[in-house]
């Protein structure tokens, strides 16, 4: 293969990913043929994406002991960044040519509409899944980030990791973050997506592809924190919206719209009717009219 047919084949590769392997659908996938496992070369695949996708372990607890080394060097445990908050998890590559810095991207423009800070409401932990980079790399892309961010004060709510191919391993069987090395390109195939954990470590939400809404966002927070953070409007919505694992969004809810709806309307009512009987019931109100 040429090198430009490689790299038309990589761009088809990450727009199918980003238009619809990253999607719901795949994310609702169920396991497939075993015989392939993150990391194996295309060479030995009949389809590149056919094992580039998310099986979603929703209510899983991540394995918190694994380590890592963050972005200055220090070696550190998953678990450091759990116990207090709701975590965002994503898990790229810092070299990636293209979908991962669109996921990052996309993560930090959806963070910047939300009123919650990093480090505060919530912590954001990015890990590379290619056990070749290291520090320096996860450095340079926390900068990138805290530049697009613009919220000083919240560099303690980023973090960015790397670690070594058996923690990986587990955290991305831990979350279902199925990936490949395609030997022809020199690149991984992978899905986009970044994950809501619970404070103590277990998967509550997925959300699919490079852009996410800001709403859902929120919503997911405020859910995974079992809703010590927000606002009581924000219970309102957690009412009137759920979470659909099929499409990895927060969608309507006809009937609890509707009860809502009946409920506001029988209060309606019986403010009224107990404002009425009070003017009614109020000697100076009953003289006055009377003298009318």
């Amino acid at each position: 293969m040429t090198r430009f047919a490689a790299r038309a084949r990589t761009l088809l590769a990450a727009a199918v990913i980003a238009a619809g392997v990253a999607s719901p659908a795949a994310g609702q996938l169920g396991p497939r043929n075993n015989r392939v496992g993150p990391g194996t070369p295309s060479s030995e695949r009949v389809n590149l994406l056919e094992d580039v996708r998310f099986d979603q372990q929703l209510d899983a607890p991540l394995p918190l002991d694994i380590l890592f080394r963050d972005e200055t060097g220090k070696t550190v445990k998953l678990g450091n960044y759990f116990g207090r908050r709701p975590v965002i998890l994503a898990l790229v590559y810092y070299e990636c040519p293209m979908l991962c810095s669109q996921v990052l991207t996309g993560l930090t423009s959806a963070l910047d509409i939300l009123k919650f800070n990093a480090g505060q409401e919530f912590d954001v932990v990015a890990v590379s899944f290619n056990p070749r980079e290291g520090p320096g790399l996860a450095e340079a892309k926390k900068a990138t980030y805290m530049e697009r961010y613009k919220r000083p004060g919240t560099e303690g709510g980023w973090h960015f990791l790397t670690g070594p191919p058996e923690s990986i391993a587990a955290l991305t069987k831990a979350t279902g973050f199925k990936y490949v090395w395609d030997e022809q390109t020199h690149q991984y195939a992978h899905a986009a997506g970044v994950m809501i954990a619970t404070p103590d470590g277990r998967l509550s939400k997925y959300f699919f592809g490079i852009e996410y809404s800001p709403r859902d966002l929120r919503l997911g927070l405020v859910q995974a924190s079992e809703r010590k953070i927000g606002s009581p409007v924000d219970q309102l919505l957690l009412y009137c919206y759920h979470y659909d694992p099929t499409t990895g969004k927060y969608g309507l809810v006809a009937m609890n719209l509707l009860r809502l709806g009946g409920a506001l309307t029988v209060l309606a009512l019986v403010t009224f009717w107990i404002v009425t009987w009070r003017r009614g019931a109020d000697p100076a109100v009953a003289g006055a009219g009377h003298r009318a």
